[in-house]
């Protein structure tokens, strides 16, 4: 069956072509979806914030304002963004609060982006 019979008044070359392009494109909220994804990795500031908390684990604002260079506010600030997008969790440790990245689908984005670098103080798991 045709995907573009509701699209019947738009010209078409090759209608194989274009019902296979409509199956591509899938759902439309899965695009959207993905477009607020690729939005939030695409400013720079965000993305070392994800960066950072994927390849270190739990975080705490004011470390993270310091290893991407911005301030406690403006790291804040983006992190609410990135709690509203799903992208990460907060976790309260005594009276700091750490964050962590909470969708598998971004880390394996942000392994892409940046593979597992060589870290001087061991590893996530040794966060206290």
């Amino acid at each position: 069956m045709h995907r573009l019979d509701a699209r019947a008044e738009h010209r078409i070359i090759d209608r194989d072509r274009a019902c296979d392009a409509v199956a591509a494109i899938g759902d439309r909220d899965d695009v959207a979806r993905w477009a607020g994804v690729f939005a939030m990795l695409g400013e720079p500031g965000r993305l070392a914030i994800l960066l950072a908390i994927h390849h270190v684990g739990p975080i705490s604002v004011s470390d993270l304002a310091v290893a991407v260079g911005m301030n406690d506010a403006a790291v804040s600030q983006a992190l609410r963004l990135l709690r509203h997008q799903q992208a990460v969790v907060a976790e309260r440790d005594g009276r700091v609060i750490r964050y962590r990245l909470a969708d598998p689908v971004v880390g394996e984005l942000l392994t892409r982006v940046r593979p597992a670098p060589q870290l001087h103080h061991g590893s996530a798991a040794d966060v206290h």
